[in-house]
């Protein structure tokens, strides 16, 4: 490994620790280095906290060391605007950086090319495209999102041994996948910008579609709750429409009951009762959302599928057989035919974790 993609290595581990909190920020990391040293190092850490450039800058004026000459390494093009904090190019400018090199170039239409052309009009030497692919895959979401303006989908599943949701159509989920298992659940939650299920699945499971296990996701929000509900069929009483841990966005049709408006629910009228998966995605990826996460249930799940537009799948299988008789929803053998191959699998405590992406 030549010098640029160590240092760049490291920028891109940095990047990590901002996980989960700064969306819908990417993660970025910088260090800045002189004499082939690392002098400092920085991250973005939180969404409203410092850029890594600004971070790393910091840091070295804590140790001390001055970061006049020196060579940035960062893993996204450096921002040339003003947002919650200001261009990080002019920081590097002011810090007396003499070169910079980057990862990946930022390709949101508000900023695509303008950090490298201002430290270039500036007389800073810039070099791109170091480690280029891993700080892409780093900020997969936030690039799917910038490419195609529509959310980075993820698709959830946990089945029984047979690929079964639950036993009995009428009555609660029953709770089969282990602890472990549970934790990596909430994990992808807080990965992803929104959480969406089907009506029928809050009718049935009354959920909360919130982190709460053994993440920390501040001093971020919870993700946006979507419920597909056209026909208006969500209980006044479900945690969702009460609790106000998550703003929520409900699909419904426009006879909906307008009495019960809340300040956390945010209401989609629309006209059909089958509105398109191309449609929510679109109408979510123009809201800003860059991540989404299907958590169910098995109807939308196949809608999903359907429509070609998951990107990835997360399928855990718990040893257990359930009760019922309700047919095969989701398993391997499905997956491929709608043309996923699966790229790993995970042996958590006594369930199988397969990730799947689409071919």
């Amino acid at each position: 490994m030549d010098e640029d993609s160590k240092f760049m290595s490291r920028a891109i581990e940095l990047a990590k620790r901002g996980n989960f909190r700064v969306m819908p920020n990417p993660l970025v990391g910088c260090i800045l280095v002189k004499d082939n040293e690392i002098i400092a190092e920085g991250w973005h850490d939180h969404i409203g906290g410092l850029h890594a450039e600004q971070m790393a800058i910091a840091d070295a004026e804590k140790r001390g060391v001055s970061v006049h000459g020196a060579t940035a390494y960062v893993t996204l093009e450096p921002c040339n605007h003003f947002g919650r904090t200001p261009p990080c190019t002019e920081a590097l400018l002011w810090a007396g950086v003499k070169k910079v090199v980057i990862g990946a170039l930022d390709p949101n239409p508000t900023v695509r090319g303008g950090g490298v052309q201002f430290l270039n009009e500036q007389g800073i030497e810039v070099e791109t495209g170091v480690e280029k692919i891993y700080c892409e895959k780093q900020m997969e979401e936030f690039m799917h999102w910038c490419k195609n303006r529509r959310p980075f989908v993820t698709l959830k599943a946990a089945t029984d041994k047979d690929g079964r949701i639950d036993g009995a159509l009428n009555s609660p989920a029953e709770r089969f996948s282990s602890s472990n298992s549970l934790d990596l659940a909430h994990k992808l939650r807080a990965q992803s910008m929104a959480i969406l299920v089907g009506v029928g699945t809050v009718v049935r499971d009354n959920p909360t579609l919130t982190v709460r296990r053994g993440v920390d996701i501040n001093p971020r929000e919870n993700p946006l709750r979507v419920i597909i509900d056209p026909n208006n069929r969500i209980p006044n009483n479900s945690k969702i429409m009460n609790d106000g841990l998550a703003k929520t966005l409900l699909i419904q049709s426009s006879d909906y009951d307008k009495s019960n408006d809340l300040d956390h629910v945010e209401r989609v009228e629309i006209s059909e009762t089958d509105i398109s998966i191309t449609k929510i995605l679109d109408m979510l990826g123009d809201m800003g959302i860059q991540s989404l996460l299907v958590e169910g249930g098995a109807d939308t799940w196949m809608r999903f599928l359907s429509s070609g537009l998951v990107d990835i799948v997360h399928l855990c299988t718990s040893p257990l057989k359930l009760n019922g008789s309700q047919e095969i929803v989701i398993n391997p053998i499905k997956l491929e035919e709608f043309g996923y191959v699966k790229y790993e699998k995970l042996l958590v405590s006594d369930d199988i974790i397969t990730k799947w992406k689409k071919v």
